[in-house]
C-alpha cells in the first residue's frame, strides 16, 4: 500500500491506527534502507519533522513573486529563439497565408453578393 504525503491512517484506507507497528516491518526495504514512513518517524522523533521547511514553508508575498519571476526567466532561457533569417521566413509565410485567405473570403463574399442581387434583384 502506498502512502500519500499528509494522509492520516484511517480504517477506510486499509491501515487502521492500531496496526501501525505491523506496517513498519513490511515497509523497510531489504538492503537496509529506511522507507519513507520510517524516515519521517525518525525525523519527527529527532525534532526535524515537526515544522514545514524547504519548498513547503510558507513564504511572503514578495518572496513568492520573486520566485515566480525567477522561474519565468529560467523558462525563457530554455526557449530556442529563431535566427533573423528564420524569423523573416516565418513572417513571410504567415503574411502570405493571411493574404491568400483574405482573397478567398473576399471572392466568396463577392460571389454571394452577386448571387443575392440576382435572386432578390
Amino acid at each position: 500500500m502506498t502512502e500519500t504525503t499528509g494522509s492520516t491512517a484511517t480504517p477506510e484506507s486499509g491501515n487502521p491506527e492500531g496496526t501501525e507497528g505491523a506496517a513498519d516491518e513490511t515497509t523497510s526495504t531489504e538492503d537496509g534502507k529506511l522507507s519513507r514512513r520510517e524516515r519521517r518517524r525518525a525525523n519527527k522523533a529527532s525534532g526535524e519533522g515537526g515544522k514545514k521547511s524547504g519548498k513547503r514553508a510558507k513564504k511572503g508575498l514578495f518572496a513568492r513573486a520573486a520566485i515566480f519571476y525567477r522561474q519565468i526567466i529560467a523558462e525563457l532561457r530554455k526557449v530556442v529563439w529563431p535566427t533573423r533569417s528564420q524569423l523573416m521566413q516565418y513572417t513571410t509565410v504567415v503574411v502570405t497565408f493571411v493574404i491568400v485567405l483574405m482573397l478567398l473570403v473576399a471572392g466568396l463574399d463577392w460571389v454571394f453578393a452577386k448571387g443575392a442581387f440576382w435572386v432578390f434583384g
